[in-house]
């Protein structure tokens, strides 16, 4: 529909489905990596406030700790990107890149730099999609459309429980990038909707 405010939701499933692959792609080179080199691709994650770590801003939603960390955030990622790219009230391409961004810069600025006395380097793209769940949630009521309000409830009773992943705890998990994503998020349906 030439002019319409919605694509398709063929559309929308092809353009997730497209970025998601790319973790699929990434997570492939790492393994042939590790196979035949001994080298992870990790290091292009964020390392907190050091001018190398910035790299990880662009990078760090590709990289997971392993094939499994990959998959817990690829169906996730695959179903939240769907929504946002079936509506372009939601203005998908620059509410992703905004989320993209900041949720690395605040994980960046925040990121924890070590953990025991062992370095610590964010990676995985949960950023990506605590920043997808609260701006999907936030947008549904600025927007004041029954439309986004169904996306709102539906988000929140599905992705909901994921909230207690921001506060802050020991251990290899990225709270802080879940914090950043959430935060980017919010600041993206604000700067969309009011």
């Amino acid at each position: 529909m030439p002019g319409s405010h919605f694509k398709t939701f063929r559309e929308a499933v092809q353009a997730s489905a497209l970025i998601v692959s790319t973790l699929f792609i990434v997570e492939c080179a790492d393994l042939v990596l590790q196979y035949a080199r001994h080298t992870i691709l990790a290091g292009f994650g964020i390392v907190t406030r050091t001018v190398p770590g910035l790299v990880g801003i662009a990078f760090s939603p590709l990289l997971h700790a392993s094939s499994a960390h990959m998959l817990d955030n690829a169906l996730p990622l695959f179903v939240l990107l769907i929504l946002l790219f079936w509506d372009r009230h939601y203005y998908p391409a620059v509410t992703l890149a905004s989320i993209w961004f900041f949720s690395g810069l605040g994980t960046w600025l925040i990121g924890r730099g070590s953990d025991g006395g062992r370095s610590i380097v964010h990676i995985g793209a949960s950023s990506i999609i605590f920043g997808l769940v609260t701006y999907l949630i936030i947008a549904g009521f600025l927007m004041k459309s029954w439309r986004s309000a169904i996306v709102a409830l539906l988000v929140l009773i599905g992705f909901g429980g994921i909230f207690y992943a921001v506060m802050p705890h020991a251990g290899p998990i990225s709270w802080e990038g879940h914090l950043s994503g959430a935060l980017a998020g919010i600041w993206a349906a604000k700067r969309n909707h009011e």
